[in-house]
C-alpha cells in the first residue's frame, strides 16, 4: 500500500473530518449528565459490595467485632 504525499493525506483528513456528525449541545449534555449519573450508580454499587465483601472476610478471619 502506497503511501500518500502529506498534502493529499490532509486533503483526505479533511474529506474524514467533514463527515463526522456532531452531537447539538442538548445531546451533549443530556449525555454528560447521564453518564455522571451512570457513574455515581455504580460507585454505590461497587461501595456496597466492597463493604459486604470486607465484613465477610473479617467474619471468615475472626478479626471482625
Amino acid at each position: 500500500m502506497a503511501r500518500p504525499s502529506p498534502g493529499e493525506f490532509v486533503r483526505q483528513v479533511r474529506q474524514e473530518f467533514a463527515k463526522v456528525t456532531w452531537p447539538s449541545a442538548k445531546e451533549r449534555n443530556v449525555t454528560t449528565i447521564m453518564v455522571l449519573i451512570m457513574v455515581f450508580i455504580m460507585a454505590m454499587f461497587f461501595l456496597g459490595i466492597d463493604q459486604v465483601l470486607s465484613a465477610f472476610i473479617q467474619w471468615v478471619l475472626g478479626i471482625g467485632n
